[in-house]
């Protein structure tokens, strides 16, 4: 672990002295539930991103997907997320079985501003809560449930920043090795043979085509 420089910020008071306080505004907008607004937003994002954290605080990341509306608001205090097939690592999923603390960051294409919730997790195989979020067929095996502590819309200034939704800030994939060599490369010794690279990106392709739900 690197040494922290000799200009850290270490508490709170001496952070404060430095940004400043909070607008009243900015504190009063986190409501303790889902309200009409938080609802249409959840209703029309395709994509999150749950932070969690495990018991002795190694802190997580990941980003659920999929047609906008699949994560279902049960009530102004509840949301479920189905959980689609993936890498079976579950760092979120077990993370939530030690911890149940979880934030949510909920997107909208084309919307700069987001939606921020927050909330404690459960790990459920509720049949109708499941069937509900069946694709093609498909029903998933389990899902997070989410008691909403609290919920507000954060504003738009990252967003604009990164031109988040502008054409032209598309880059080209191309750009860097596919995530097959990406991988291969991060845990060889030595530099992987083409048509290995090519076999697993090919493993890749085969696995987003018949198993994402």
């Amino acid at each position: 672990m690197s040494q922290l420089p000799e200009v850290a910020i270490t508490s709170a008071e001496e952070l404060r002295i430095l940004i400043g306080s909070p607008m009243d505004l900015a504190v009063r907008k986190a409501i303790p539930r889902l309200d009409k607004h938080c609802r249409a937003f959840i209703a029309r994002s395709p994509f999150l991103t749950i932070g969690t954290a495990s018991a002795d605080g190694r802190a997580d990341v990941s980003p659920r997907g999929d047609a906008p509306g699949f994560v279902q608001v049960l009530d102004d205090n509840t949301l479920f997320i189905p959980d689609r097939p993936g890498n079976n690592r579950m760092d979120t999923m077990l993370n939530i079985i030690e911890n149940p603390n979880v934030g949510l960051l909920f997107l909208v294409p084309g919307f700069e501003d987001l939606l921020r919730v927050n909330g404690r997790a459960t790990i459920v195989r509720d049949p109708a809560l499941l069937g509900a979020a069946a694709v093609n067929g498909k029903t998933p095996q389990v899902g997070i449930h989410v008691a909403v502590d609290e919920a507000y819309l954060h504003c738009a200034k990252a967003v604009k920043r990164s031109r988040l939704w502008h054409e032209e800030s598309k880059q080209d994939r191309k750009a860097l090795p596919s995530l097959g060599k990406i991988i291969l490369e991060q845990t060889a010794d030595t530099p992987p043979p083409a048509e290995v690279v090519a076999q697993v990106d090919e493993l890749i392709e085969e696995n987003y085509r018949s198993a994402l739900y």
